[in-house]
C-alpha cells in the first residue's frame, strides 16, 4: 500500500480530527466511527484506509458496490450504504450491506422488512431536517407520525437517524441541523426506547461540527481519497 501513502496519511489525519472533536464534546474518542466513503474510487484505493485502522467503508450506489466488493475483500470491511436506495435495489442491498443509512420512507422500510423475512437488518432512518425539497428523507413531523409503524416492522433494527446537512459556506451554518437531528432522536427514544442512539451526520466539510453536536458516525470521502475518480 506504499503507493497509497497519501490516502493513509489523510485518513489518519481525519481520524485525529474526529478524536479531537469528540474530546471537545466531552465524549470518548471511540464514541465516533469514521465511515470512509469510497464512491467512484476503485477497490485498491478503498482498501488503503485499512492501513490507518479504518474498517468502515461507505458506498453510494448498490451496483457500484456489487462490482467493487464481490470478492473475498468484502469480509474485511463493515459496508455502509450511504446513498439513496431505490426499492428495486432493496434485495441486492440487504444481501451486500451491513448497515443502510438511507431508509427514507415507510414504504421502503416495509419492503426491506418483507425481504429480510426471518433475519434482521440494521437501518438508519434518513431525516430531511432542513426541509429541502430536492432531498429524500422523512420530514421530522412525518417521522413522528409514522414511527410507530416503523418500530413495528419485525425484521428491522432501527439503530438511529441520519441526515445530510445543506451545503453551506461555513461548517457552523450546518450546526443547527445537526442539533435538530440529535433532539429529534432524543424525543423519539423517550417514547420508543427501541430506537438506537446512532446519529449519522457530517461529511468532509462539516464532520467536526457534527461530532460536537453528537454524531456517532461521520461519512467522509473527499478529505480521505481526494477528488472523485469518475463523474457522478
Amino acid at each position: 500500500m506504499s503507493q497509497y501513502a497519501d490516502i493513509v496519511a489523510r485518513a489518519e489525519h481525519v481520524l485525529e480530527r474526529c478524536r479531537s472533536a469528540a474530546r471537545r464534546s466531552g465524549r470518548a474518542e471511540e464514541a465516533v466511527t469514521l465511515v470512509a466513503v469510497a464512491k467512484t474510487h476503485p477497490l485498491d484505493r478503498a482498501q488503503a484506509v485499512h492501513a490507518a485502522g479504518v474498517r468502515d467503508i461507505g458506498e453510494n450506489r448498490v451496483q457500484e458496490a456489487e462490482e467493487k466488493w464481490g470478492g473475498p475483500e468484502r469480509e474485511q470491511v463493515v459496508l455502509h450504504l450511504v446513498g439513496r436506495l431505490q426499492r428495486n435495489k432493496a434485495r441486492s442491498a440487504l444481501e451486500l450491506f451491513d448497515v443502510i443509512h438511507s431508509c427514507d420512507s415507510l414504504r421502503l422500510a416495509e419492503r426491506l422488512s418483507r425481504l429480510v423475512g426471518e433475519g434482521s437488518l440494521s437501518v438508519l432512518l434518513e431525516v430531511n431536517v432542513s426541509g429541502e425539497p430536492q432531498k429524500a428523507g422523512f420530514g421530522p413531523e412525518a417521522l413522528r407520525r409514522e414511527f410507530e409503524s416503523l418500530a413495528a416492522l419485525p425484521a428491522l433494527r432501527l439503530q438511529g437517524l441520519m441526515t445530510v446537512a445543506p451545503a453551506t459556506c461555513s461548517p457552523e451554518a450546518a450546526r443547527p441541523h445537526f442539533t435538530a437531528l440529535r433532539h429529534l432522536g432524543e424525543e423519539l427514544r423517550e417514547q420508543y426506547p427501541a430506537l438506537g442512539g446512532t446519529l449519522s451526520m457530517g461529511m468532509t466539510d462539516d464532520f467536526e461540527v457534527a461530532i460536537e453536536e453528537g454524531a456517532t458516525l461521520v461519512r467522509v470521502g473527499r478529505a480521505i481519497y481526494g477528488e472523485r475518480s469518475l463523474p457522478g
